[in-house]
């Protein structure tokens, strides 16, 4: 967290909670919910200011609820996740990245949900992996120890028989199957904390 952020928090205590004004999409942008996006059920804008983005990114914080949030200065502005608290991506460098720009690590749980995402958890971040990349990471997957096809993974998504696993670092992890809609529990974290304001 930024010194500045800590001072204000200090000076200005008991600052009102901001809900609905912030979210995160899958592929790990920053978007700024007005009241007419808010209405509208919209995704709402794009931030792309760099600096700004840094800012959200270093000041990006959970409670005791699972709810995340951006500590803005002295409020918590709470986020709206479109799937997971943290968006992966595929790095030559890295192996995998979160949008915050910090390493994952090597994963240690693997999911693919119904929706055809792929969720990872690395100690106790979890990260869905940015659509974008996933025909990368898909290459390293394993169906009973073979290199799986892309009409395996589908067939085995909807059911069908076998190991799936990921090949990652020389390490094999095994793939699970979940509901988009069981991550949050699964993970323990809230995807839509405006439903919980008034609640601290």
């Amino acid at each position: 967290m930024d010194d500045i952020v800590k001072q204000a928090m200090a000076k200005w205590p008991n600052v009102p909670y901001c809900y609905g004004w912030l979210a995160l999409d899958a592929r790990g942008a920053w978007r700024m919910r007005d009241e007419a996006a808010q209405r509208a059920g919209a995704p709402g804008d794009k931030l792309t200011n760099a600096a700004l983005v840094g800012f959200i990114a270093r000041n990006y914080l959970s409670d005791e609820r699972g709810c995340w949030y951006f500590q803005n200065g002295p409020q918590r502005v709470y986020i709206n996740l479109e799937t997971t608290p943290f968006i992966a991506r595929t790095d030559p460098a890295q192996g995998l990245v979160l949008h915050t720009g910090q390493p994952l690590g090597a994963p240690e749980e693997t999911f693919m949900t119904d929706a055809g995402g792929i969720v990872l958890r690395a100690g106790r971040t979890v990260a869905q992996l940015d659509d974008r990349d996933a025909a990368q990471l898909l290459q390293a997957f394993e169906l009973d120890g073979r290199p799986a096809s892309d009409d395996e993974v589908m067939t085995w998504m909807a059911g069908g028989a076998g190991e799936l696993a990921l090949r990652w670092q020389d390490r094999r992890i095994a793939v699970g199957r979940l509901t988009a809609d069981e991550v949050p529990a699964r993970f323990g974290f809230v995807r839509l904390p405006d439903l919980l304001q008034g609640q601290k």
